[in-house]
């Protein structure tokens, strides 16, 4: 390996390994963005949550931080800043507030202009975090526009991934859906509602971007 190889592998982080990551956790709309990391700020002792759910889509419309959150598994230790992004989609209908939501005509559209204004900061956040958890409901088909959207752009950015299959406690949700869809990246099952698998997640994210 010649030195301007190894100097490109350094800076990439792959040369060596690293504590402290900034993390964005990215997934469309619903997909559980907001209560995975709240889940991980309590798990960590954090008493502050995220940021508030909500079954309406686009309750995230601006991206929210916590920093130096530590988290630990077989005896190592991962500092981590969290990025709550706001849900990508490729389409937001104001229409779709209205008719299935009940908000009148002025609330569903100043919701859509949010939302559109909060997937433009999201893809924005990719310039400033070192890796992703990239969170998709395993109640719903995997192999969709958004989520290949997501994926792509983050392998030709070349930045890390590691994809949850929330909501495994659902009786129709299918983490194995996720993985044969994905396969070439790793894949871990759990719900961030009830914290189930939770620290397969830990071990998974220390082992990936450390």
């Amino acid at each position: 390996m010649g030195f301007m190889d190894f100097f490109k592998r350094l800076l990439k982080g792959k040369a060596f390994k690293k504590k402290h990551v900034r993390l964005g956790i990215y997934g469309p709309p619903n997909a559980g963005k907001t209560t995975m990391a709240n889940r991980i700020l309590r798990d960590w002792g954090f008493d502050e949550e995220m940021g508030p759910i909500s079954e309406i889509p686009h309750e995230t419309r601006h991206a929210m931080e916590r920093q130096n959150v530590a988290i630990e598994h077989d005896g190592k230790t991962l500092n981590i800043d969290i990025i709550d992004t706001p849900g990508v989609t490729t389409k937001v209908d104001f229409h779709e507030f209205v008719e299935d939501f009940g908000m009148d005509e002025d609330s569903g559209k100043k919701r859509a202009r949010e939302a559109t204004e909060g997937i433009i900061e999201a893809i924005k956040w990719l310039d400033d975090v070192e890796g992703v958890l990239l969170v998709m409901d395993a109640t719903v088909d995997p192999y969709n526009q958004i989520n290949i959207t997501l994926i792509g752009n983050l392998e030709a950015r070349e930045i890390p991934m590691l994809i949850i299959a929330n909501k495994i406690d659902v009786e129709d949700a299918s983490g194995s859906a996720i993985k044969d869809a994905f396969p070439q990246h790793p894949v871990v099952p759990v719900s961030a509602m009830t914290g189930l698998n939770m620290d397969k997640l830990y071990r998974g994210m220390i082992k990936h971007f450390r």
